[in-house]
């Protein structure tokens, strides 16, 4: 049976609150550490994240942050936590670009990087071509991160990713920061149809797990450049 999800959006980030897009891999602010305080107490709480049996983030330094501040206390357990490129922000902005794995993983060492994609941090190169910023690529990358869940053997996931992501690439919800959704796998109308999440009524209904996140959806994959935007035209 394919895993329960628990989706988590990073808390503030600095280009967050200046909306300095131009920051490369920016850290979490004061609010996003005070965020993720709120967000461990919520998930402690929930009968679903103290079965969660691995951990998946966002290579980048917001998602890492709010993962080693918030689910502490199952890494204490341990429960694995392990760095995934797929999940990782859609656009080529320096905010939305990670830092090189090696100096990631000096300053955050208990991650496990092992399996991050090796052209990780590309999104621009025709070696990075699967993380461009394009609405085709997106989707397939989502489907991809889906796909590499679905027959995974533990019960509960929790993963740390992008409001954007999240929304475009592979839920369709609004995700606040430090805001998390419930998801199960949808039964599979046939082999090879897309992979579907159905989102539990309790975080649907209220607006994340938190309240915070708004309640209207959007068509995954909308909103979302049929090519790739100039290096001008993606600031605007």
């Amino acid at each position: 049976m394919p895993p329960t999800l628990i989706l988590v959006r990073h808390a503030q980030a600095e280009h967050n609150a200046t909306k300095d897009y131009f920051i490369h891999d920016p850290d979490l602010t004061q609010l996003g550490r005070e965020q993720c305080a709120e967000l461990r107490e919520g998930l402690m709480q929930h009968p679903l994240a103290q079965q969660a049996e691995l951990i998946i983030t966002s290579p980048m330094r917001r998602t890492i942050q709010t993962t080693l501040d918030s689910v502490d206390w199952l890494i204490e357990k341990g429960v694995k936590v392990q760095a995934d490129a797929l999940w990782q922000e859609n656009s080529a902005k320096p905010c939305d670009t990670g830092s090189e794995i090696s100096k990631v993983a000096e300053e955050f060492p208990s991650i496990d990087y092992s399996t991050v994609d090796p052209v990780y941090p590309d999104k621009s190169t025709p070696a990075g071509s699967k993380y461009h910023f394009t609405k085709a690529t997106i989707v397939a990358r989502g489907q991809a991160a889906l796909q590499s869940l679905y027959e995974r053997p533990e019960k509960v996931i929790i993963v740390v990713s992008h409001s954007g992501f999240l929304r475009r690439g592979v839920t369709g919800s609004w995700f606040f920061n430090a805001d998390y959704r419930i998801f199960d796998f949808a039964a599979m109308a046939s082999a090879g149809s897309p992979y579907r999440l159905e989102q539990h009524a309790s975080t649907k209904e209220n607006g994340g797990g938190l309240g915070y996140s708004w309640t209207e959806e959007v068509i995954v994959g909308s909103d979302l450049p049929d090519e790739i935007p100039s290096a001008e035209d993606s600031f605007h």
